[in-house]
């Protein structure tokens, strides 16, 4: 259509609507049409957006901020405990303020536990957004013996002599 069609056919629908009071559903169309409007270049909303507001404004929107809280302390453990002692212990867990950290041994987990408060507060500074209140130090698993091709039913081994 051309820009004099759009004014003949706005003209007729203005004058039906003054005559009769009331808007027809062709004309309340039409109107609805022209507000929702289209996309035009240099109107507002248009300018181009950078990649990292994109990207923040996603993280927002899916409320990913905790998880990736998460993971770039899970990352940058070794900057805040220092190397040899990243070496020895790892971080698992972070649910509801409480940090769980695995070492290789009960002397590393026990060597934590003396520097447990200035790791806290380290955390604490450096990611305010995570909420930590507590770290849990564990020491090694040890294997479990209840599956496996060498287990069977029952108690178990136990002492036969008397």
């Amino acid at each position: 259509m051309s820009e004099n069609d759009n004014f003949a056919q706005e003209f007729y629908w203005r004058m039906r609507e003054a005559v009769t009071r009331r808007l027809s559903r062709d004309a309340k169309r039409i109107i609805a049409k022209k507000k929702r409007g289209g996309s035009r270049p240099f109107d507002k909303g248009r300018d181009p957006l950078t990649a990292g507001a994109s990207l923040d404004a996603l993280i927002k929107d899916f409320k990913w901020t905790t998880e990736l809280g998460e993971a770039d302390l899970f990352v940058s453990w070794p900057k805040l405990v220092g190397e040899d002692t990243a070496a020895k212990s790892t971080p698992e867990t972070l649910e509801n303020g409480v940090l769980t950290v695995r070492c290789a041994s009960t002397a590393w987990a026990t060597q934590l536990r003396l520097m447990q408060e200035g790791i806290l507060a380290r955390l604490k500074s450096d990611f305010p957004d995570l909420e930590i209140l507590e770290i849990r130090l564990l020491g090694p698993s040890s294997p479990s013996f209840k599956r496996g091709p060498r287990s069977v039913p029952g108690r178990g081994p136990r002492d036969t002599y008397g």
